[in-house]
């Protein structure tokens, strides 16, 4: 049972739990007819890697980007371990793309039913976020965090370290043990 002095978890959801990489490839080679892979991009920024879609960023304005992401490996079974020990929140800038608000809670009924409409929080700006944690791959977001920063792996973030960086929901589920255990131990 959760208490008052439960922590409390935010978890981005794009390139955190739903695998963006893959879909930006897709569409990117839709819209201008240009092949990209995962590798040809991994340590490049999304301008960098997307050049001609970077001041529009047209691909994620089109209906049904968002709501066709597939899931992130392993995110669905580990945020369900995480919520037995943890209040968690998704927590998506999901203004700037309008289109994605609707596809976004679409998305999230279909594969994380067990989350309540209560600890999803669709947001432009994530620094008025104050979790215990927070869990997302853009350090934009995570320079702000006020308590844990833990940065997702993606092709994006590659050259940043000033944060705790987890590759897959394996680690990040090995990274709450560990947090658990020594939180037991003090």
């Amino acid at each position: 049972m959760k208490t008052q002095t439960t922590k409390t978890i935010a978890i981005d959801m794009d390139g955190v739990m739903a695998d963006v990489e893959p879909q930006l490839i897709k569409y990117y080679e839709q819209l201008y007819g240009i092949t990209k892979t995962l590798e040809a991009i991994d340590g490049l920024s999304h301008a960098e890697a997307f050049p001609l879609d970077a001041a529009t960023k047209a691909s994620l304005n089109l209906p049904g980007f968002f709501r066709t992401l597939p899931v992130m490996p392993g995110a669905i079974e580990a945020v369900r371990k995480l919520m037995e020990d943890y209040e968690v929140y998704i927590v998506s800038a999901a203004t700037e793309f309008p289109l994605s608000l609707s596809e976004k809670l679409e998305w999230l009924q279909e594969y994380f039913p067990f989350i309540s409409w209560r600890n999803i929080v669709l947001c432009g700006d994530k620094s008025i976020i104050h979790t215990d944690y927070m869990i997302d791959d853009h350090c934009k977001n995570l320079d702000y965090c006020s308590g844990k920063a833990i940065m997702f792996n993606a092709h994006h973030n590659k050259h940043e370290h000033q944060h705790v960086r987890v590759h897959n929901w394996d680690e990040v589920l090995n990274l709450f043990e560990m947090e658990k255990t020594s939180a037991d131990l003090a």
